[in-house]
């Protein structure tokens, strides 16, 4: 969730109605429950918590802007506390911001009323299922940040986003690899840290497994990057283009 996420971490117009914070999910899933409550029950932590890499987070900020324009409705998928949001949207039309997690959502509207940018709004969806929410064909770009790892069904999230695209529009994406890490990482120290509760369910996947993944969704890779300052990199950029 957001574009760099905090150390300590592995890491959703005018036309959609606003749900008050305390409302479920539409038509929620046992799974987008249980994923709102791990991200609730952290989201104050997450948000006070420094950016493990601030040079690769601004370098990713400035390609992003450099595809985004003011001509441009644009939807995020799982924006956390809204930082990313907040920093992207006066480089859209419209943003709509959207995250699985209520108090995620609260946070990024208490930073939004701090800091108004009237075509940005946020409000709840689970990236697995709230295809109401994205709406068809309604965005030209799609962004997803250090998100897709966490989703419960890679391909079934990948076509909600390919649903909302407009044709010829992007989904432009920065996710962490987990098998590109040290293997005791994602096969002993990530399960016994969901064990104990501290730690999300998480996709173990490589840089090309995703793309071939977006391929499947019929979309047409259109960048591979990667933007890291310190050390090795496992976060891809990825940016994908819906045909015309």
């Amino acid at each position: 969730m957001g574009l760099n996420p905090p150390s300590t971490h592995p890491m959703p117009l005018s036309t959609v109605q606003q749900r008050t914070d305390a409302s479920p999910l539409t038509k929620a899933s046992a799974s987008a429950a249980r994923k709102a409550r791990f991200w609730d029950r952290i989201a104050r932590q997450y948000a006070a918590d420094p950016i493990a890499d601030m040079a690769g987070y601004e370098a990713t900020l400035r390609r992003v802007q450099s595809l985004l324009s003011t001509d441009q409705d644009v939807l995020e998928i799982g924006c956390g506390t809204g930082s990313t949001a907040l920093r992207l949207a006066p480089h859209t039309r419209r943003l709509l911001a959207t995250d699985v997690s209520a108090r995620m959502i609260d946070i990024a509207r208490e930073k939004l009323a701090a800091q108004p940018v009237p075509h940005l709004s946020f409000t709840m969806a689970d990236a697995d299922a709230d295809a109401p929410v994205f709406g068809q064909e309604k965005f030209h770009r799609v962004l997803a940040f250090n998100l897709l790892h966490l989703v419960s069904d890679l391909d079934q999230a990948l076509s909600l986003a390919v649903q909302a695209l407009r044709p010829g529009g992007l989904l432009i994406s920065k996710t962490a690899c987990i098998s590109e890490m040290n293997p005791l990482i994602p096969w002993l120290a990530i399960p016994l840290m969901r064990a104990i509760g501290k730690a999300p369910h998480v996709l173990c996947f490589n840089g090309e497994t995703l793309a071939s993944a977006m391929e499947r969704q019929g979309l047409e890779i259109v960048s591979v990057e990667r933007h890291g300052t310190r050390g090795k990199d496992i976060r891809v950029f990825i940016v994908a283009r819906k045909p015309a």
